[in-house]
């Protein structure tokens, strides 16, 4: 298999700099654009009355939207407060290296798409799946037309997933995930390092609860045991660890940043988030002014009936998934995350079918663990955002009106149960907690 290719010409590297960093304590610790993502998702689906809060300063904030191979360019809807018809799919990319922010998160020789987190929302918007691709799991890359539109850039037979941003920037990486998972991503977005702690801000911090005591002295993060609410510098540290979690793997460190997703998601359905036209200002600025979007989601009026469309979404029918993959492979593996073929398969045939499903006993993963007295993932959390758990919502409503007349959406299958064992990850109304280095 032809799998390396010389990308020389991409960029010049200083010699002996390691290519992820030139000193391990000034390393950006690029997952940290996995929380990114994940914010970016949850506020991107959340904030659909965000058209009724000044909607031109947030449609000046996005600027040009990025142009999609294969994606007509699409008009403004406007300000509409139907909800979105049908299902869709969403990339959320998160870059390690972005030039606006200077040198502040350390010195990189390269962007990479650190984070690349694939939101599936059925037809009838009774479920939905997030898939978090592990940065180093080995696919193909595509040819990719480059952005200055100079022509395209060579097909690779298997390359880690976070080189696609340095072959063609959002659009290329958005064309690899399309190949890797047979789905057809009609909106993408991608997120900066200074969105995690603008918009933990502008929603009042996060609770995470963690099993023991965690420390990493390569992010500064300090956290006791137990639940705290994380917000600012200290949500971008948590969302950073990797060393400070699990086995210490970015592996360890996608399932501990689900606790953190999971949690949001709860905090923002069960405080006034969705209802204060302030709170959703904050956090569409924050969102707006840190990301670049395609041309087909660069729309207030998109991302308000995607909104609408999710208000009533059942939390335990929305799980957190890492891509099926693991370490220890050989040849193009070496150092990389392999793909389970065969669970990938069973995941995506599921996504395409609009089916529903849960996962098996001790699926949280390396990273995290089930929280101390949690109640069932069957049953109704408390409305109380602050619980001692720190992970709460209220009961789950019944979902929308099922709508499959969309321009890109199917008729969803009748919405089933099955459990996928093997399969990583959680639900958002899973209570979980995430687990210390060697713990």
């Amino acid at each position: 298999m032809e799998d390396v290719r010389d990308r020389s010409h991409r960029l010049n590297r200083a010699s002996g700099i390691a290519r992820h960093g030139r000193l391990p304590r000034h390393r950006p610790f690029g997952t940290v654009a996995k929380v990114l993502s994940g914010v970016v998702a949850v506020a991107l689906v959340s904030s659909f009355s965000v058209a009724a809060i000044a909607a031109k300063q947030v449609t000046d904030d996005l600027g040009d939207g990025v142009q999609i191979q294969g994606q007509p360019s699409v008009a403004a809807k406007g300000e509409s407060l139907s909800a979105y018809q049908g299902g869709f799919n969403m990339l959320v990319v998160g870059t390690d290296n972005d030039p606006a922010q200077g040198t502040q998160y350390g010195e990189r020789d390269a962007t990479l798409n650190d984070v690349n987190i694939l939101l599936h929302v059925s037809a009838d918007h009774t479920n939905a799946t997030a898939v978090s691709i592990p940065r180093d799991l080995v696919t193909p890359i595509p040819a990719c037309e480059k952005p200055d539109g100079s022509g395209t850039t060579p097909a690779m037979a298997a390359q880690p997933i976070n080189d696609a941003w340095g072959e063609g920037g959002l659009n290329c990486v958005v064309q690899t995930v399309q190949g890797l998972t047979g789905l057809d991503v009609q909106y993408s977005a991608a997120v900066s390092f200074n969105g995690v702690i603008e918009m933990s801000n502008a929603i009042g911090g996060v609770p995470v609860c963690v099993a023991s005591p965690i420390k990493d002295r390569y992010t500064g993060l300090d956290l006791p045991a137990g639940t705290t609410t994380l917000q600012g510098s200290q949500a971008l540290e948590f969302l950073r660890t990797r060393h400070g979690v699990g086995d210490g793997s970015d592996l360890g460190r996608i399932s501990s940043q689900q606790v953190f997703l999971s949690s949001l998601l709860r905090t923002v359905k069960s405080n006034e988030t969705l209802t204060s036209p302030a709170t959703l200002y904050k956090l569409a600025r924050a969102a707006a002014s840190n990301m670049q979007l395609s041309q087909s989601l660069n729309d207030v009026g998109t991302m308000v009936q995607m909104g609408r469309a999710l208000q009533d979404l059942p939390l335990d029918q929305v799980n957190f998934v890492q891509y099926p993959g693991d370490t220890g492979g050989t040849g193009v593996y070496a150092g990389k995350v392999q793909p389970t073929q065969s669970l990938a398969d069973e995941l995506f045939a599921k996504i395409k079918a609009d089916q529903s499903f849960s996962l098996g006993e001790g699926s949280t993963g390396i990273g995290s663990e089930a929280a101390p007295d949690a109640p069932p993932t069957d049953a109704s959390p408390s409305s109380d955002a602050t619980a001692p758990t720190g992970q709460a919502a209220p009961p789950s409503s019944a979902a929308s009106s099922p709508s499959s007349s969309g321009e890109t959406a199917a008729p969803s299958a009748p919405a089933t149960s099955d459990t996928i064992d093997g399969l990583q990850g959680q639900s958002a109304a899973q209570e979980t907690c995430s687990k210390a280095f060697g713990s």
